[in-house]
């Protein structure tokens, strides 16, 4: 964008901001349609990109179709009916032309929509995947337009003779008025488009000028391969993502330079607690856990705060290296505060670390929620004073009222599930201390790129040893005797089992297994020589606590549970888990309740006990729960299943929201863009030059839109 003002770029980046009212054939009722769609400003509109292209070059007679090949076609619709087969409705339609005549089907439909929009005699444009069936040729699901003028196929250049696109349609708003409203959007507007990366960088990865971009993204020429569009890899698509995942990246790099250059506090590493930890500890540190801790140690030494996520598979010992890092801390007279997203958790933690900083004259305390008035007044004030070192507890740290004597490092437990206002709010809790995220669930590479960017990683990749992976079964609910049995079995040999429910209490509305209920079942009709015990989320925060202490000490043998004991809960001699509808649980969160039975050195199993496959997706969830216990496998293939917004919950991450790249399909995109945007910044950490202001322009243009990145300040 080199020669370009920049007042003329600010000038442009303005234009973007109009409403799309204002665009020809928009309007006040057609703008509110197209607000369903999350297009309020012309910019919207440019990057609302098809989500399919049809070839309209040729128009096909009937005659002339050929199976297993996409095609278009023109003619009259002849017939219509709705009709019933095996249990669903099928909408059909038969439309012909001159030489012959074709059926279109549709399996899933709106009924209303579809009766009341089509009718006999009108002249219709049906596109899609010839099939043969019974020796006739079929439509299964074609995308379909009205023609209303019998002009249309000749004068009409927009939605014949070209490649057409095909949007999103919002309802009320149908593909011909769509398309033209587009197309001017983008005459009028997709000028003011502008990128700021470095020429050199364009020339690299051939890309186009944006504006040209746009156009043909939306309105590709003749010239263009349509098979390149319909797959995103055409020159104009590569270009916007491109763009999208450079400017995000150039966000996280920013950010990751500042942090780098803020001042901090550096620890000295005295070893004092911490040798005398492992002296006390039953076991030898892993080598993953001894290289972690020692980047750590290297973050904490350093006089810029550290900001560093440690990923560890269910089990693998990210707490003990946690305390290890707080023992720094408190070494050099510093607080620590490690904040865990459920009270569960939060007292599982405290009750464990506590034992360990109890016999080293570490002063701990719990602070969730629950917890009396009176009981929080004074640990306020324990915590104000100093008095008390180590902090464990759930939000309830970062409320109003909690004052830290000197907080220099937060640690945040499974810290997808904190937004990221609670993680700044505890850093604010401290003048610039170290930050330490864990999560075990692991983050496939793609997302570490953009939620995770700015933050140092690392992993800690080795289980304890005679750690074994968890055999995992699916069984069908005509199965469900030889589960029972099965448990009974474990049991007898002197195990423990969960059984895990997806509700608390029956719901008329859902057809599912409850845990209060089956409860009782399970210890009357099941399970009456056993001692069943019933945990969920809604139970009080002392009644929880009673239940898990019961159950460590035997007093239950098996636990009925909701996925409140997904994570964080550590019973070794718990060695089997069932989980009920388990086709309702995503592959992260059965990978998770599956971790609660790898806690020690006996074999364990966790049985999948399925009611009905909903879809594809479940059976491919539990396929890969019985193929793998690897924690990064699965949450790849989560990731893939569920897209990355669902799979970590967008608002809570902070992840952006992509207009037109897809970190999963555009993973390659994503590295060319990562490397490039961590180069220029290195070379250039403040864009000081000339050449740089009209990428600064557009970076704060795109940062004040769309991108709210998951960084701790």
């Amino acid at each position: 964008m080199k020669g370009l003002k920049t007042e003329r770029i600010n000038n442009n980046l303005n234009e973007l901001n109009t409403s799309i009212q204002y665009v020809k054939g928009v309007g006040p009722k057609v703008a509110k349609i197209l607000r369903k769609k999350g297009i309020e400003k012309v910019e919207d509109a440019l990057y609302f990109l098809p989500r399919a292209y049809e070839d309209r070059r040729q128009i096909k007679k009937i005659a002339e179709l050929e199976v297993e090949k996409k095609q278009t076609i023109c003619g009259k619709i002849l017939f219509l009916e709705v009709s019933r087969r095996r249990q669903r409705k099928l909408f059909t339609m038969v439309v012909g032309d001159e030489s012959g005549t074709v059926t279109a089907k549709w399996f899933h439909f709106n009924h209303p929509y579809m009766s009341n929009r089509h009718k006999i005699g009108q002249r219709i444009i049906l596109s899609g995947e010839v099939k043969s069936f019974n020796y006739r040729l079929e439509f299964h699901h074609p995308d379909l337009e009205l023609v209303t003028d019998e002009e249309d196929l000749t004068k009409d250049n927009l939605n014949f003779g070209r490649v057409v696109p095909i949007y999103s349609e919002p309802d009320g708003l149908y593909q011909k008025s769509l398309r033209r409203i587009m197309w001017n959007a983008v005459e009028k507007f997709a000028d003011c488009l502008s990128t700021g990366i470095p020429y050199d960088i364009r020339q690299r990865y051939n890309l186009l000028e944006l504006s040209e971009a746009a156009r043909r993204a939306h309105f590709p020429s003749d010239k263009d391969d349509i098979n390149q569009y319909l797959t995103r890899h055409s020159q104009a698509q590569r270009t916007l993502i491109f763009d999208e995942f450079f400017f995000l990246e150039l966000s996280l790099a920013l950010r990751r330079r500042s942090v780098v250059s803020e001042e901090g506090y550096s620890f000295e590493i005295k070893h004092d607690y911490t040798e005398r930890l492992r002296e006390m500890l039953p076991f030898q540190l892993t080598g993953a856990q001894q290289r972690v801790l020692k980047e750590i140690e290297g973050d904490m030494n350093s006089p810029h705060p550290m900001h560093r996520l440690l990923q560890g598979d269910v089990g693998s010992g990210k707490t003990i290296v946690a305390l290890m890092a707080a023992l720094i801390a408190v070494d050099n007279g510093y607080q620590v505060a490690i904040m865990a997203p459920t009270e569960i958790l939060a007292e599982q933690h405290f009750y464990r670390l506590n034992n360990w900083a109890k016999a080293l004259g570490v002063k701990t305390t719990l602070l969730t929620s629950s917890i009396s008035k009176k009981d929080k007044s004074g640990i306020y004030q324990g915590i104000k004073s100093g008095e008390i070192d180590l902090v464990v507890g759930t939000h309830a740290i970062i409320q109003e009222g909690v004052d830290f004597h000197r907080l220099g490092l937060g640690i945040i437990d499974e810290q997808h599930r904190f937004g990221v206002l609670q993680r700044a709010e505890l850093k604010r809790k401290g003048a610039n201390p170290d930050v330490l995220v864990m999560t075990a669930t692991p983050i496939p590479r793609t997302l570490a790129m953009t939620v995770y960017g700015d933050l140092d990683v690392s992993v800690i990749d080795e289980l304890p040893p005679g750690r074994a992976p968890v055999k995992t079964r699916v069984y069908w609910e005509s199965r469900r005797a030889r589960v029972y049995e099965i448990v009974r079995q474990e049991v007898s040999k002197g195990s423990q089992a969960y059984i895990v429910y997806p509700l608390v209490e029956e719901s008329e509305k859902v057809d599912l297994k409850d845990a209060t209920r089956m409860a009782g079942y399970l210890q009357n009709e099941v399970f009456p020589e056993l001692n069943i015990g019933l945990i969920h989320g809604r139970m009080k925060g002392e009644d929880k606590v009673k239940v898990m202490q019961d159950f460590k000490d035997r007093r239950i043998d098996i636990l009925v549970a909701t996925t409140v004991i997904e994570v964080g809960i550590d019973v070794i001699n718990a060695t089997v888990m069932v989980v009920e509808n388990a086709e309702r649980f995503g592959l992260s969160q059965l990978h998770q309740l599956r971790g609660r039975v790898r806690r020690g050195t006996q074999d364990a199993i966790c049985l999948l006990l399925a009611k009905y496959l909903r879809d594809e997706d479940s059976q491919r969830r539990l396929r890969i729960m019985e193929e793998t216990d690897d924690g990064f496998r699965i949450a790849e293939e989560d990731l893939a299943i569920r897209g990355p917004g669902e799979f970590l919950g967008t608002r809570q991450s902070g992840l952006p929201d992509f207009r037109v790249a897809n970190i999963i399909r555009d993973a390659d995109v994503l590295s060319q863009a990562r490397k490039e945007a961590f180069n220029l910044i290195r070379e250039h950490p403040d864009l000081e030059l000339p050449e740089y202001q009209a990428l600064m322009a557009v970076l704060k243009h795109r940062q004040e839109g769309r991108l709210e990145l998951a960084t701790i300040g």
